[in-house]
């Protein structure tokens, strides 16, 4: 399936329907996240949509005590901290998201490797890719 129309709105459309999207080079067989209509590898125009197992596992991450304003407006904060991290798709890719199920009192307890799976949370009308342990 060719990508070359593909708009930004259908990624954000597929995680309503709780699916990650990304896209893979029909030429190299590299794989991106977000999709994209060309691949930055080999710079191919012949891509195709791929669906993400939704695995994958913890390469970094931080705790945030001052967040941004959509996080606040969520309830996070100092009192109330949150974490984020970037995890690695066992399909290769790395996106960062927020990272549920944490011990963020302690966080010298997360572990780099930890195995996760995508969550998606629903804050009004939009979803927002998370993973947990």
């Amino acid at each position: 399936m060719s990508m070359t129309n593909y708009s930004a709105s259908e990624y954000f459309t597929a995680l309503k329907e709780k699916k990650i999207i990304g896209s893979r080079c029909l030429q190299c067989g590299a794989v991106h996240l977000p999709p994209r209509a060309i691949c930055d590898s080999c710079f191919s125009e012949a891509m195709e949509e791929v669906e993400f197992s939704g695995k994958g596992t913890l390469q970094a991450y931080s705790v945030i005590y001052v967040p941004p304003t959509a996080m606040i407006a969520a309830g996070y904060g100092r009192e109330n901290p949150n974490c984020a991290g970037i995890v690695k798709l066992d399909e290769g890719p790395m996106v960062s998201a927020q990272i549920l199920g944490m011990d963020v009192a302690h966080p010298q307890s997360i572990q780099i490797g930890t195995s996760l799976q995508a969550a998606f949370v629903e804050r009004g009308e939009h979803v927002f890719l998370a993973f947990e342990a």
